[in-house]
């Protein structure tokens, strides 16, 4: 989705790079990921290192599987300790776009009104044990049981559509294990670069479905802050820990990178709604068995102050998300089903942002619900239908796309999905590769406030309606 958030009357390059351990683990990240040229997505460098099929750790990928839950708890670490290769992965998604109606003077600079084809991204990881299969090497066996603790995913993108490189999901972890009052815990610390980035369910907003959609069709312009509207701008340092496999507890802090850095790695600031100091994040879930299915229940939440369009003329604006999320999951013969739900509330108070002209009031709320479910049978053939509402307070000059000043906008995801390597594992000079080719119908019954066939400015919601052709490649 398009993040609409009030931006300054002029742009400001304030901030600063957040903390001195981002400072140093930053450059880093876009080290290993740029000069080893090399979202977490489903990695063939993830399977490579266990030595197991995709099919453990995802259902349809990237949805996750108890197993790829546990690994990513364990910090992308856990190894069959008999892989030579570097944890490398390259993505390629190459796709076709039709909407119902064209778009006018072309969906994006350089393609026609309508039936577009494009690479939407491509992309190159780093994802795994951060040394790879040469801590040994690098450090003697004693200090390599240490050193692989440490796990990491990066991934740098080449967009197909703004025909630019750069950073996207980053995460570095430390993962270790232990008892906590009677209990068995596994616990850890991380570093990464976008909000629920860290999360283990596909229900909060990193890595909710839609998992991939189209770059050339128009979106509902509103959503809640926490749902990417923070991606790839902020640095995060945060710790976790679950308890007994069930009760799961995450906190972290998030500060906005100062603009040179954001530039360096490809992001570009201007407009951009930045952090006042650091934005505390909390998550708690309980995950149990009922019968043989899994099902997770839980919450979340963020608190920022922000400064509109990185202006800190007129003060500051404060946005506080909370979530609410279920996902319920049962793998029964050649059958998996996954049930997601996920409620975003938004509560803004637009101190700055009223002052500065760009609302219309000085509060307003804004709310997202998903539900989504996924079926996919033997491994390969794959249904998923989501139905999303987005919602909140009427304001004219906040939503001054819409011809009502509304953010309502809601509608059905339908796709289905073909997936002929899940369960083999690609050619034996690079194993665990993998495809996934998916059909995918995005129809609105509201747009921006605008329905079918009506909204009393003559736009009629249908027009958005799109159809979305993708082959998802993984190698």
């Amino acid at each position: 989705m398009n993040i609409n958030y009030p931006t300054g009357k002029s742009s400001r390059q304030g901030g600063e790079m957040g903390g001195l351990i981002f400072r140093v683990a930053a450059p880093a990240a876009i080290a290993a990921t740029l000069l080893f040229s090399p979202s977490a997505r489903a990695l063939p460098s993830f399977a490579r290192q266990t030595d197991m099929q995709c099919t453990s750790c995802h259902t349809e990928f990237p949805i996750l599987t108890p197993l790829g839950r546990q690994f990513k708890l364990d910090g992308y670490t856990s190894s069959a300790e008999n892989n030579p290769y570097p944890p490398f992965a390259v993505m390629l998604m190459p796709s076709f776009t039709r909407t119902a109606k064209g778009q006018s003077g072309g969906a994006a600079p350089g393609f026609g009104d309508n039936n577009n084809f494009a690479v939407t991204q491509a992309s190159v990881f780093y994802g795994g044990r951060l040394f790879g299969p040469y801590a040994t090497d690098i450090f003697g066996k004693d200090a390599a049981t240490f050193a692989n603790r440490f796990g990491v995913f990066s991934q740098a993108t080449y967009d197909g559509i703004g025909k630019v490189w750069h950073w996207d999901n980053t995460e570095f972890r430390y993962a270790d294990k232990g008892t906590i009052a009677g209990h068995d815990a596994s616990f850890g610390f991380y570093l990464n670069n976008n909000p629920t980035l860290q999360d283990l369910w596909n229900t909060t907003p990193a890595w909710g479905y839609p998992f991939s959609q189209s770059g050339l069709a128009s979106t509902p312009d509103a959503a809640p802050l926490i749902n990417g509207g923070l991606a790839q701008q902020v640095g995060g340092l945060g710790t976790y820990v679950m308890l007994s496999d069930s009760l799961y507890l995450d906190v972290a802090g998030y500060r906005t990178l100062g603009p040179g850095f954001q530039n360096q790695v490809g992001i570009d600031p201007t407009g951009e709604t930045q952090i006042a100091g650091v934005a505390p994040y909390w998550r708690i879930a309980y995950d149990q068995m009922v019968g043989d299915a899994h099902w997770e229940t839980g919450a979340f939440g963020l608190d920022a102050g922000t400064y509109p369009g990185r202006d800190q003329s007129a003060g500051k604006d404060h946005i506080y998300d909370i979530g609410l999320d279920t996902q319920y999951q049962l793998s029964s013969g050649v059958s998996d089903f996954t049930g997601m739900l996920s409620y975003v509330y938004e509560r803004e108070s637009w101190d700055a942002s009223s002052v500065l002209g760009n609302t219309s009031n000085t509060g307003d709320t804004l709310w997202n619900v998903r539900a989504t479910a996924n079926y996919l049978y033997d491994k390969t053939f794959g249904g998923t239908v989501q139905y999303f509402f987005v919602g909140g307070s009427s304001d004219p000059l906040l939503y001054s796309g819409s011809g009502t000043g509304s953010a309502t906008s809601d509608g059905l995801i339908l796709q289905m999905s073909y997936l002929p390597f899940n369960k083999g594992g690609g050619p034996a000079f690079w194993p665990r590769s993998n495809v996934k080719f998916s059909l995918q119908y995005v129809v609105y019954n509201r747009f921006n406030g605008a329905r079918t066939n009506y909204d009393g400015a003559g736009s009629n919601a249908q027009d958005n309606n799109t159809l979305y052709l993708e082959c998802w490649i993984v190698f």
